[in-house]
């Protein structure tokens, strides 16, 4: 006999029980829900370094599309994780992963077969130390994207002021060369002078990732609370802007972006300078 759907021994009834396996259920399922979204963004990187492969002008674009592509998935599985309380240790180290092809692999192999191997090709004297130098440079972009992953990893979560990552996040440092290379439409650089310029680039990117330049990480925006309506309109303009004008509106965001945390550190240190001349 029951009593008040507790049985006198004191076991749970059939209906709490049921109630239990299907929480139970429901938790597992949220778990699933940012690894989802980690898988991916790891699936948008494969198919960027495969599409990166084929050397067609149209693959390069969908490579970096498929990269930018990634940065969604990578922003989501996170903040999704948070959301609902089901981030973990097995989370953290399955996104590392992920962002170490999608942000490393992918656009090194990218920014080599874009913007490296058909100038090298076209100019046979200079071609071989172009090419090799863009073998060395590509490497060393993904060596930082590694080194900038790994130290988040053990500092990032403990740094006190969460609104700033201590160097360029690797996810906007592949957009950055991503923005490029969708701007052009995916034809390849075939001059060496812009292929030079080209690796400079991705050597300055390598050396953002792995310094203590702060960049803003918007972790401190609450997205699930009630906004402004100037907010919420000037993000619909964004997006429409991304929709219709993705290649100068994407181009524009990511230098923006890669740019401001380096012109604010030189405020910064400049600030400080004088203030202890002053003091």
């Amino acid at each position: 006999m029951e009593f008040n759907g507790i049985d006198p021994i004191g076991y749970d009834s059939h209906e709490e029980r049921r109630h239990k396996f299907r929480g139970a259920r429901l938790r597992r399922g949220v778990y699933l829900l940012p690894t989802f979204f980690t898988v991916a963004n790891m699936m948008c990187g494969y198919y960027a370094i495969l599409s990166a492969f084929e050397g067609r002008a149209s693959d390069f674009d969908k490579a970096a599309i498929a990269i930018g592509v990634a940065f969604l998935f990578d922003s989501l599985d996170g903040r999704v994780a948070r959301a609902m309380g089901t981030h973990s240790d097995f989370g953290k180290e399955l996104d590392s992963l992920a962002d170490i092809i999608s942000f490393g692999i992918a656009p090194a192999c990218l920014a080599y077969a874009w913007g490296i191997r058909a100038a090298a090709g076209a100019n046979a004297p200079g071609g071989i130390h172009l090419e090799q130098a863009g073998w060395v440079v590509g490497f060393f972009f993904l060596a930082c994207c590694g080194w900038r992953l790994a130290r988040f990893n053990i500092q990032g979560m403990s740094s006190v002021d969460k609104r700033y990552f201590a160097g360029m996040p690797t996810p906007l440092a592949a957009c950055a060369l991503a923005s490029i290379v969708h701007f052009s439409g995916g034809s390849p650089i075939e001059n060496v002078g812009p292929a030079v310029l080209w690796l400079l680039l991705m050597v300055m990117l390598g050396v953002l990732m792995t310094s203590t330049v702060r960049y803003y990480s918007f972790k401190d925006v609450q997205w699930t609370r009630r906004q402004p309506s100037l907010a919420i309109l000037l993000l619909a303009v964004l997006v429409g802007l991304i929709v219709n004008f993705s290649k100068p509106t994407l181009l524009i965001l990511a230098c923006s972006y890669v740019v401001q945390g380096f012109v604010f550190h030189v405020l910064r240190s400049v600030r400080h300078r004088m203030a202890s001349r002053h003091a």
